[in-house]
């Protein structure tokens, strides 16, 4: 009973110390401790109006498909048509101009909005862009991986949380940097947008691609590294499809492999494979698990109950997902704007 006293005693000195004036908060998680809810092709018309909306929506990660149009030059943003535009972004470069412009804007276009609607909440919670190059990228016409950095640097500026702020001057490579755990809390990336690429549908179905965007993007890091000019990146290659062990060894060379630290893939097949994802956590990398409606048992790709998104999130989580996505655009922000402990 003594002991028990004595441990009661203690508890209350701390609650009483954690409340004194001024005593320090505790400090939010790092952004590799979280897990988050995404949505897919959020720049669809059938999911939100307006890329504003999709923004306004609470989600954590928001994706975009882009085909570079060597024709015109243009980073074009689509599902399917590769020479033209068909997405919610809209002609709009001010927070005034949101919710009502033309839509069916370029790259360029979509960025503007990101960076209008950053003006109107400037401490919004971190928002990754996952953008899927179709076609994967095109440098001999002027869409490689260095124009797609001006393009980003050039309408969202300090907004963008990139490869240089991990490595913060002190480590090497993104890996170092991921494995001593360097990022920073989710309040400290208040207002950020956070850039990861994947090689495209059409890239992986074409014969004659040799050399896909996570491969291309990988060696621009690395080059960029190089020659002391790493802050020009503005995105994070990601490793494509759920595999056991660490993908980047049978995938990558030897120099490339620690310029990855976002990885990609099916949330079904890393639960029904039995996959050890404990190694995405461990090593603090991010984890973002797709269809995660799939996972056993399935339930709604568009609208399920919010009962059945919280347990999926858990679920997830306890899988070492760092971010899950669906079609869950009918969702309130109350609900894609969940957050909770990773593992």
């Amino acid at each position: 009973m003594r002991a028990m006293r004595r441990l009661a005693a203690l508890i209350g000195a701390a609650v009483a110390l954690a409340v004194l004036p001024g005593h320090a908060q505790a400090a939010s998680p790092a952004f590799s401790q979280t897990t988050a809810i995404g949505t897919h092709n959020a720049y669809e018309k059938t999911k939100y109006p307006y890329f504003a909306q999709a923004l306004d929506s609470g989600a954590s990660l928001l994706e975009l498909d882009v085909y570079v149009d060597s024709l015109s030059r243009r980073w074009r943003v689509s599902h399917s048509n590769p020479l033209g535009n068909d997405n919610n972004c809209e002609a709009a470069k001010t927070p005034g101009e949101l919710y009502g412009k033309s839509r069916n804007q370029d790259l360029g276009g979509c960025l503007d909005n990101m960076a209008a609607w950053n003006q109107l909440h400037p401490d919004h919670p971190p928002v990754v862009v996952k953008v899927e190059m179709k076609v994967g990228f095109n440098d001999d016409a002027g869409l490689g991986p260095d124009e797609f950095d001006t393009l980003v640097a050039q309408k969202l500026g300090s907004s963008v949380y990139k490869p240089a702020d991990l490595l913060g001057g002190t480590y090497g490579t993104l890996d170092a940097a991921a494995r001593a755990n360097a990022w920073p809390s989710r309040d400290a990336l208040r207002g950020k947008f956070l850039f990861d690429l994947i090689p495209g549908t059409v890239e992986q179905g074409n014969p004659f691609d040799h050399y896909w965007t996570d491969e291309e993007y990988g060696e621009h890091l690395r080059d960029l590294s190089a020659a002391g000019r790493i802050s020009a990146a503005q995105a994070f290659p990601a490793v494509l499809g759920a595999a056991a062990g660490d993908p980047r060894t049978s995938r990558y060379d030897a120099s490339i492999r620690p310029w990855f630290v976002f990885f990609d893939g099916d949330a079904a097949s890393y639960v029904n494979n039995g996959y050890d994802t404990s190694f995405y956590s461990a090593n603090h990398y991010i984890l973002i698990t797709t269809d995660a409606h799939n996972v056993s048992p399935a339930i709604s790709s568009t609208n399920p109950t919010d009962a059945e998104v919280a347990a999926r999130l858990d679920l997830l989580a306890r899988h070492h997902a760092s971010l899950i996505t669906s079609d869950w655009s009918a969702k309130s922000a109350s609900v894609l704007s969940s957050v909770t402990s990773r593992g």
